[in-house]
C-alpha cells in the first residue's frame, strides 16, 4: 500500500454517518466524528480500543476489529447496545463497517456507523457503499480527474490507476462489456442531479483472468450542480458465479429430451452463451467403463452450438469419430482439461474431430476445454468446449463451473437412460411375445409391429396369431392403456392369457364369449387393464370361402379389402365396451363370409390417430391406402400402410387374405 496517501480523517467531521478511526497494533484511537460522539457517547482519544470502548456490549465489536487487523479484510456487521443511562439519543441499532485504511499516523481501521433504527433510507445507501469498501471508492472531478479514495485499484488489476475518466480504462475491461459500460456511464450522466451510474462489468485482473465487478455511482451536488461523481467498485465475482451457478443448475436440472440425443442438445443450450462460446457433445460407443485398453472406441457427435455472432457449428451427420490417446487420458482422469491456442489459431493435435478442428479456426477459437460426462461412475463421452474472438480461456474457477453444469445434467441424463433401458426392456418383451404367424392352408397371414419413435414412449399394442386343434384360426390385436413398462407387461399377459382362453375354450366357444370370460378371469385375479382389442376366429368352407366371426372390445374396426370394390369397416350393431370395464355386460359376436382374394385388416389405433387429423379421416387415409396396394402381397401392404403413421404411437397390425381358388 505504499505510495498511497493517508487518509485525512478530517473530512468525515460533518458527515451524517458516525466515523471513528484506530491505529497501530493496540487499536489506539484516534479520531471520532460527532455523530459517533452522539450515537455512542463521548470516547477518550489516545486510548488503545479496549480501555476506550470498556462497555459490556462492546466485546463483538472488539473482536471485528481484531480480525480486520489480522486479516486486512473489510468487514461489516449489524449490531446492537443499550443507550448509556440519561442518553435517550443514543442509537440502539446500527450497522458498521471496519475497513483497513492508511493514514498519517501508519495502518488503521476505519469504522463507519449508521443508524438503522431512524435512518432506513440513509441505510440503504450507506450499505450500497460499504459494500464495496474491501475493493475500492473513487471520485471523478468535474476537470475529467479521477482520485481513488480507499485503494483497491492496484490489488486487483496489477496496475497504476488510471488518472483520468476517459477511454483508457477500457483497455482493462472485457472487450464484450466496454460498451454497456460506456453506455451506462452516458446514461447517468446525461440525466445530471437523478442520476445514478450503475454497472456489471468485468475487469482483467492481476492473474490475466476476468472478474466481475459492481460499480455504483452518485453525483455529488454544490447549489444544485453536479459537481463530482462519488462511487466504489467491489469485487462480486463470488457472488455472480454463485448467481450463476444457480441459475444453470436450475435449468439443467428440467432437462427433459426423449433421447440422449435431445437430452444433450438441452444441456448445450444451457452452457451456451453462459460458460462457453461453443459446445459439443460426443457420445462413446462403448458401454462398458474403463475403456478397453488395446480395442478401437469411437464416439459419436450428437450436440452442438454456438453463440450468436460465430460460424454456425458442422453439421450432425451421426459420424464417429476415433477416441485418442488424449481424449482418453481426460476421460480416465475425470477431470476437465483445458488447451490455449496459440495467436496462429494452430489447434492442439488429437484434441477435436478434423471436422470440429476447421471450425476451431474458421471462428477464432483461443482455446478448448475437454469435460468428461460421467453418469453413476461410468463415462458415457464428453463435451468440449471452446472460447472464441476476445474471449480469453476459463481459469480453473471457470472449467470447475463448466464441471458442475455438466456434471449436474446427469440426473436427467438417467432418467434418460433408465427409459431407454426400459423401452429396450419392453421391446424385447413385445418382439418375443409377437413371433411369426403360421403357414395357414388356403390362406395368407402377415404381421408386424412397429414401436414408437419418441423413446419416451413404451407401447401396449399387440398382435397374436395361432391355430386350434381343429384347424379354426385365430387373429387378436389389442391395446394396452399407457406407454410405460407397466403397459408392456400387462400386454405380454393380456396376450398370454387370451391364448389360453381362447385354446381352452375351443372353436365351439364364440369369440364374445372368450373375451366376457377373460373380462372374468382378470376381474378374479385382480389383473384388469384397461384395454381393447379385437379377438377373431376364421373357419375354411368347403367352397374356399373364409367364415369369420369376431368381437370388438372398444377397438378401432377391422378393415375388409375386398377383391373387387371399395374397402370398407367392419362394425357391428353396436360396440362393446373395453376389455375390464365391467364384466356383467354381456359382448356381441359378428359372422361375416370372406371371399377368395379378400384381405382382412386388423390395426391399433397408432396406424389412423394423430394430432393433425380426427379419426375419421384417418380411417378414411387407411381405407384409401388399403384400396392402392390390395394386389400386393400381405408384407408389403404392411409396409406401406405403415407409412400413414406419424410413428407418436406404436402399431401393431395383422393382414389376413383368401387365397384365389386354383
Amino acid at each position: 500500500m505504499s505510495g498511497v496517501p493517508g487518509l485525512d480523517p478530517a473530512v468525515f467531521d460533518d458527515t451524517v454517518a458516525a466515523v471513528a478511526v484506530v491505529v497501530g497494533e493496540e487499536g489506539c484511537l484516534l479520531y471520532t466524528n460527532a455523530a459517533f460522539t452522539r450515537m455512542f457517547g463521548a470516547r477518550t482519544l489516545g486510548l488503545p480500543a479496549r480501555e476506550a470502548f470498556p462497555d459490556p456490549d462492546s466485546g463483538r465489536f472488539l473482536s471485528v476489529l481484531d480480525d480486520v487487523r489480522a486479516t486486512g479484510l473489510a468487514r461489516q456487521v449489524n449490531g446492537a447496545r443499550e443507550p448509556d443511562e440519561g442518553m435517550p439519543w443514543q442509537v440502539p441499532h446500527f450497522v458498521y463497517s471496519c475497513s483497513p485504511v492508511i493514514t498519517a499516523e501508519g495502518e488503521g481501521i476505519l469504522v463507519v456507523a449508521m443508524d438503522t433504527t431512524t435512518e432506513t433510507r440513509a441505510l440503504q445507501r450507506y450499505e450500497a457503499l460499504v459494500s464495496a469498501v474491501s475493493q475500492m471508492v473513487w471520485v471523478i472531478h468535474a476537470d475529467g480527474a479521477m482520485e481513488e479514495i480507499v485503494p483497491g485499484w492496484g490489488q486487483l488489476t496489477g496496475v497504476e490507476w488510471h488518472p483520468r475518466a476517459d477511454s483508457g480504462w477500457y483497455d482493462h475491461v472485457h472487450p464484450r462489456d466496454r460498451e454497456k459500460l460506456g453506455r451506462a456511464w452516458s446514461t447517468a450522466a446525461t440525466q445530471g442531479a437523478e442520476g445514478v451510474f450503475e454497472c456489471v462489468f468485468r475487469l482483467r485482473a492481476a492473474d490475466a483472468s476476468y472478474r466481475h465487478v459492481s460499480a455504483r455511482g452518485v453525483p455529488v451536488l454544490r447549489d444544485g450542480r453536479v459537481v463530482e461523481w462519488i462511487g466504489a467498485t467491489a469485487d462480486v465475482e463470488d457472488t455472480w458465479r454463485a448467481q450463476v451457478r444457480e441459475r444453470l443448475l436450475a435449468k439443467v436440472a428440467v432437462v427433459t429430451g426423449a433421447s440422449l440425443d435431445e437430452a444433450f442438445g438441452e444441456v448445450v443450450r444451457v452452457v451456451v452463451p453462459e460458460l462457453a462460446d461453443a459446445c459439443l457433445v460426443l457420445l462413446l460407443s462403448h458401454d462398458e467403463w474403463p475403456l478397453p485398453e488395446h480395442a478401437r472406441v469411437t464416439a459419436r457427435r450428437v450436440a452442438s452450438v454456438t453463440r450468436p455472432g460465430l460460424p454456425a457449428p458442422p453439421a450432425l451427420l451421426g459420424q464417429t469419430v476415433e477416441i485418442t490417446r488424449t481424449v482418453r487420458e481426460v476421460l480416465e482422469k475425470r477431470t476437465p482439461r483445458t488447451f490455449s491456442i496459440p495467436a496462429d489459431g494452430t489447434i492442439p493435435p488429437d484434441v477435436v474431430p478434423a471436422v470440429t478442428e476447421r471450425w476451431l479456426v474458421a471462428s477464432g477459437a483461443t482455446s478448448v476445454t475437454l469435460v468428461p460426462l460421467v453418469v453413476d461412475g461410468a463415462v458415457l463421452g464428453y463435451a468440449a468446449t471452446s472460447t472464441n474472438g476476445d474471449s480469453p480461456a476459463p481459469g480453473a474457477t471457470e472449467a470447475e463451473l463448466l464441471r458442475e453444469v455438466l456434471h449436474h445434467a446427469q440426473q436427467p441424463i438417467r432418467k434418460v437412460l433408465d427409459l431407454q433401458q426400459a423401452r429396450r426392456t419392453a421391446l424385447g418383451l413385445q418382439r418375443a411375445q409377437l413371433t411369426r404367424p403360421p403357414a395357414v392352408p388356403g390362406a395368407s397371414v402377415a404381421a408386424c409391429y412397429q414401436p414408437a419413435s419418441s423413446a419416451n414412449e413404451i407401447g401396449g399394442d399387440w398382435y397374436d396369431v395361432f391355430t386350434l386343434p381343429d384347424g379354426t384360426l385365430v387373429l387378436d390385436v389389442g391395446d394396452v392403456a399407457g406407454h410405460d413398462l407397466t403397459a408392456a407387461t400387462a400386454m405380454t399377459q393380456m396376450r398370454s392369457m387370451l391364448r389360453a382362453l381362447a385354446y381352452s375354450c375351443g372353436s365351439d366357444a364364440a369369440p364374445a364369449r372368450v373375451l366376457a370370460q377373460f373380462d372374468e378371469v382378470a376381474e378374479g385375479l385382480d389383473a384388469a387393464p384397461f384395454a381393447t382389442a379385437v379377438h377373431t376366429h376364421l373357419r375354411r368352407r368347403g367352397d374356399g370361402r373364409w367364415q369369420m366371426t369376431w368381437s370388438n372390445a372398444g377397438h378401432p374396426p377391422p378393415l375388409l379389402i375386398p377383391a373387387h370394390g371399395d374397402p370398407f369397416y367392419l362394425s357391428g350393431a353396436e360396440e362393446d365396451l373395453p376389455l375390464c370395464v365391467d364384466p356383467g355386460i354381456p359382448r356381441t359376436s359378428h359372422p361375416r363370409v370372406l371371399e377368395a382374394g379378400d384381405t382382412l385388416l386388423l390395426y391399433t389405433d397408432g396406424l389412423v390417430e394423430s394430432p393433425e387429423v380426427t379419426l375419421a379421416e384417418g380411417q378414411l387415409r387407411l381405407a384409401g391406402e388399403a384400396a392402392r396396394l390390395r394386389h400386393t402381397a400381405l408384407p408389403d401392404l404392411l409396409n406401406g400402410l405403415l407409412k400413414l403413421s406419424d410413428h407418436r404411437d406404436d402399431t401393431a397390425m395383422i393382414a389376413f387374405r383368401a387365397d384365389p381358388p386354383e
